[in-house]
């Protein structure tokens, strides 16, 4: 359960985090009333729930309401990866002396909390991680013991943060703790956590991502309208019962599994592809739930070929494969289809895919070759990966 910024900055000042002054709006006249308010200069940011959005063109300092009326008007509608802009967050403008990283979340493989800090912020952790690992001090946080305020002021010192910011870095790291523990979250991230001019330190960016499982904890998050930001394709995998995840690529992917659909998405990479997707099907896998799936796949333009990877198990091979036949009767499938079954009656699955006769559909043997042809299919120019 991801939440836009504005609703990220919000749920940290519950918990004493310092935040600059904004205000969110859906239309122009919003914008520029909030902008009076909150006084010039003014930072106009869409609030999707995707990165990128400085690069798209969707983060923009407004000297005065002129440049807020332009800015608004351009970046509300704005298509960002896919999601489009219906709400802006109007944030006072902060003068930025150095930018900063801070994180918590979960490290399954240790079973404890991980804490990540870093003096390189305002860029992708990914990039820093890959760029100079170094660059990120961690610390694992047994959640008996909790984050001690010397523990937190120990870490940023660790991560080199500037000596003028290492007292108010940690008070906020301790703050930022309780919000991922009381506040039930599986990710908290500030990126970038920053210095101002004037010696604050302070939040300028929020990401949370939220457990699902807590929510019976929280009827408030019933308030937030979580899903006011997710795009159509989103809004219909939820209502479908399916688990799914956009990505940036070119492959649709469809796996039995979480951990089987992961290792989809990262064979496809490997083979120099990219997926446009993470979608588990679950151990339900019927003939409507294959249909649901291949219906949400098909409904995103950017996907060029779509790999099927499933092992059945307790799922049914054969259930797929109708399903699949049922979807290339029931929607017009736009791309080709690279199937990869194994498992529990798999060998009457190719039956079943065998009497269909249909071009859109090519079986392959193993996980490995059916990426190959799915990367090759989506590198073929034209519409669709040339689908028939």
């Amino acid at each position: 359960m991801d939440l836009v910024e504005y609703q990220g900055k919000q749920y940290f000042a519950r918990y004493g985090l310092p935040i600059s002054p904004g205000e969110a709006a859906d239309t122009v006249a919003e914008a520029q009333a909030a902008a009076g308010r909150l006084g010039y200069p003014v930072v106009v940011k869409a609030q999707v729930q995707t990165g990128g959005r400085g690069k798209a063109g969707g983060v923009k300092l407004a000297a005065d309401g002129a440049e807020l009326t332009e800015h608004a008007g351009n970046i509300l509608g704005l298509d960002i990866k896919g999601h489009i802009v219906r709400r802006l967050w109007i944030e006072k403008a902060t003068d930025i002396a150095r930018e900063y990283y801070a994180s918590f979340t979960l490290d399954r493989s240790a079973k404890l909390h991980l804490s990540m800090v870093s003096a390189r912020g305002g860029v992708e952790i990914e990039t820093v991680a890959e760029e100079d690992p170094e660059a990120i001090a961690r610390l694992h946080v047994n959640p008996l013991d909790g984050l001690s305020s010397e523990a937190a002021a120990e870490l940023v010192a660790r991560a080199g943060l500037d000596p003028e910011a290492r007292e108010g870095a940690a008070e906020i790291l301790v703050k930022l703790y309780e919000c991922y523990i009381d506040g039930d979250a599986d990710l908290v991230e500030i990126n970038p956590l920053v210095l101002t001019t004037d010696g604050e330190v302070r939040v300028l960016d929020a990401k949370v991502t939220l457990d699902d499982d807590a929510a019976f904890r929280h009827p408030e998050w019933a308030e937030m309208d979580i899903m006011s930001e997710a795009t159509e394709r989103e809004r219909l995998a939820k209502s479908k019962g399916l688990s799914y995840i956009a990505l940036d690529g070119s492959v649709g992917i469809i796996a039995n599994g979480a951990g089987l659909a992961m290792s989809t998405v990262d064979v496809v990479s490997q083979v120099g592809g990219s997926a446009a997707n993470f979608l588990d099907v679950g151990g339900a896998a019927d003939v409507q739930v294959m249909a649901n799936a291949l219906e949400v796949i098909n409904s995103d333009p950017s996907v060029r070929s779509i790999l099927v990877n499933i092992f059945g198990g307790i799922v049914r091979c054969d259930d797929v494969a109708r399903g699949i036949v049922k979807a290339l009767e029931e929607v017009d499938i736009s791309s080709q289809i690279v199937l990869r079954l194994d498992g529990t009656n798999a060998l009457e699955a190719h039956r079943i895919i065998d009497e269909t006769a249909s071009d859109k559909i090519i079986s392959e043997g193993t996980m490995l070759s059916a990426a190959r042809r799915a990367v090759e299919l989506a590198s073929v120019p034209g519409p669709q990966g040339g689908a028939k």
